[in-house]
């Protein structure tokens, strides 16, 4: 059975003001959209794109767009922190193993950050799916260079 973050329920979920560096983070990101869902593109062919976050305690991924059908695994377990588009602060506890599926209607997307509110590192591997109902957004070639 494929489970999505809508079957998994927050332990925090708040409304609270962002920061002020947050908040220009994340109008940032709106005028110019972060297509990179993982701080490391380990692969990609016409199909698909793997990546991988690794986050040590304290540490935190920037915003980023997912618009394409995707799913994440957390590798090593975890406790995060994320700021999603629509204002809302969640934590959640991940255990290893723990695999999400997402999928985007056209038009639609979901844009957030990823913090490590753990004590050890954590780890993520996402895999996106390029024939989706969105068209990829195009990577910064760095991203691509750094893969290779």
């Amino acid at each position: 059975m494929a489970l999505s973050m809508k079957d998994k329920a927050a332990q925090t979920s708040d409304r609270s003001e962002w920061s002020a560096e947050l908040k220009a983070e994340f109008e940032r990101e709106h005028n110019n959209p972060n297509p990179c869902v993982g701080s490391h593109l380990l692969s990609e062919n016409e199909r698909t794109r793997v990546w991988m976050i690794r986050l040590q305690p304290g540490e935190r991924f920037g915003f980023h767009r997912h618009v394409l059908d995707y799913f994440w695994t957390s590798i090593s377990g975890g406790r995060g922190r994320q700021h999603v588009h629509d204002g809302t602060t969640v934590e959640y506890t991940y255990q290893p193993g723990e695999t999400r599926h997402e999928s985007y209607a056209p038009g639609e997307f979901k844009v957030h950050d990823l913090q490590n509110i753990g004590d050890k590192e954590m780890i993520f591997m996402t895999v996106e799916f390029l024939n989706s109902a969105n068209k990829p957004l195009p990577l910064p070639e760095h991203v691509r260079l750094k893969a290779a």
